[in-house]
């Protein structure tokens, strides 16, 4: 380790001992919590305080190296095999266990049994993983998908399952892109949702559904909901619109994607006399996120799919970390596995996946193109979080919002899809016959006091109109989206050009 990395304090993969704990399983939970998971170091000869290096009595190292490996093989079940090495920084002599990732979770103190004595390492601790996260282990561990796990408790007829099938051929045949697409979609039979492991068939031939049909067709009490939120500020304190969706899955996704888009800021461009409809952030984006989210959700988890919107950001949580193997560098470059390989076949077949591991490239694409900040991952061991952030500069605190997004103030309840595609229309649209924009009063506010002096600041603008400089920054950038004006030059040299004629936008 070099002092840089010390400084830098205890981490998810990173632990200090001041010495050798007399008592092995204080050390031992990190030994295990790094086994199932990405591996790790827990250094002895570092305070985890202060993060000075305090080092280990030369006297002792050696005996005190035996003692730590000895223990980590002894203590935990699979074995574990330690790299424990010595290094100097500073003249002083620390010891570094170094623990590889594990093959074969879940690892656990002896001790203590499996059930109290597994765990996992979250946000730079080790913390006890519970029976759930547990069981997750080993359906990983052994390549088993916890959505093809047979329920011999429950019962599905033949009506049910044609049903089924039938929801899926619409929902395919809806999401079909051509008419090529459309005429590709095939029927979907009992012997095709058992090969794809939706039901299961036991050793007295009689058929069951698995979790994932289950899953798939929303029947269980608790667990397969998606939970929307649209909040005040940055954080979670001030609700101000909350849904909770059900039902099948494929109809969770919509209504959730649909959520977003209703409360997210919707703009415009001009392409000849016709208006282009442009959303804040990547709505194909937004759409594949959710979806990944369902693929990858753990049903094991006593948790749900939540989708929340911040002043600042879209924030998608899936519980359940990453898979065995996969990185975030790996994910960036298309790399991808799926937790619920059932479910993934449905979604496939529905057209709702085009190409596995393309999902994550095309967002960071899409979010370079609309020129928002790169999205944010957070692998947090029980969960994974998304965050796409969005233009901050383009939205208001107190004053209306982009058309399109009539979402009211605390308490309010945000409008539905048609009305809100009403307001946008009626806000902003460009009637065909009389070539006139329809602006808002803020907007021709804004366009006369530049048509008086173009090389006028936002500050200006904004005493000019007794307005806070965010009020008129959101104005101007929506004007820039929708092509009404440029800025040409520097913020403080430039001047600002009008590319919409007076008859269009004057009264």
């Amino acid at each position: 380790m070099t002092i840089e990395e010390i400084l830098a304090g205890e981490s998810k993969n990173v632990e200090f001992k001041v010495q050798r704990p007399k008592d092995s399983v204080k050390y031992m939970k990190t030994v295990v919590a790094f086994s199932n998971g990405e591996g790790g170091r827990i250094v002895f000869g570092v305070d985890d305080v202060t993060r000075e290096v305090v080092g280990i009595p030369k006297d002792i190292v050696f005996s005190e190296i035996d003692a730590i490996t000895a223990a980590i093989s002894d203590s935990c079940e699979p074995v574990v095999i330690p790299d424990v090495y010595l290094q100097t920084i500073d003249d002083k002599t620390i010891i570094i266990a170094e623990i590889s990732a594990g093959k074969q979770r879940p690892y656990y103190i002896k001790s203590l049994g499996i059930k109290d004595g597994t765990y996992i390492r979250v946000s730079g601790t080790s913390r006890p993983a519970g029976r759930d996260l547990t069981a997750e282990m080993y359906y990983e561990d052994e390549g088993r998908s916890y959505d093809k796990v047979i329920r011999r408790d429950l019962t599905v007829t033949d009506e049910e399952i044609e049903e089924l099938c039938r929801q899926m051929k619409e929902v395919a045949v809806a999401n079909a892109k051509s008419e090529i697409q459309k005429e590709a979609v095939k029927d979907v039979t009992k012997n095709v949702l058992l090969s794809w492991g939706l039901l299961a068939e036991t050793e007295d031939g009689s058929i069951h559904p698995t979790n994932g049909y289950v899953f798939l067709l929303g029947k269980d009490d608790f667990l397969s909901y998606i939970q929307c939120g649209m909040f005040k500020g940055k954080t979670r304190a001030v609700f101000v619109d909350k849904r909770e969706y059900g039902g099948p899955l494929w109809k969770q996704v919509d209504d959730a994607f649909q959520f977003v888009l209703r409360n997210i800021h919707l703009g415009a461009k001009l392409e000849g006399i016709y208006r282009k409809d442009i959303y804040e952030l990547p709505p194909d984006s937004i759409r594949e996120l959710i979806i990944n989210a369902v693929m990858n959700c753990s049903y094991l988890q006593n948790s749900h799919i939540q989708v929340a919107i911040y002043d600042d950001r879209l924030e998608i949580t899936s519980p359940g970390g990453l898979m065995p193997g996969v990185t975030l560098d790996k994910m960036k470059e298309g790399y991808s596995k799926i937790r619920n390989r059932a479910l993934a076949h449905a979604f496939s077949y529905m057209n709702l996946i085009e190409a596995w591991g393309s999902g994550i490239p095309k967002l960071m694409e899409a979010m370079r193109e609309y020129g928002l900040r790169e999205p944010e991952f957070r692998d947090m061991e029980i969960g994974f979080r998304i965050n796409l952030y969005r233009n901050t500069e383009a939205a208001l605190a107190d004053t209306t919002q982009d058309a399109g997004n009539t979402t009211q103030g605390t308490g309010n309840t945000t409008q539905d899809a048609e009305t809100t595609t009403q307001a946008a229309e009626n806000a902003t649209q460009v009637t065909k016959d009389t070539t006139q924009v329809r602006l808002t009063e803020e907007d021709k506010a804004i366009l006369a006091a530049i048509k008086k002096q173009h090389n006028i600041t936002q500050k200006e603008i904004a005493a000019k109109l007794g307005w806070k400089v965010d009020r008129v920054k959101y104005y101007l950038n929506k004007m820039k989206r929708r092509n009404f004006v440029k800025r040409v030059g520097t913020s403080q040299k430039g001047y600002w050009e009008i590319l919409i004629e007076d008859n269009m936008w004057q009264n």
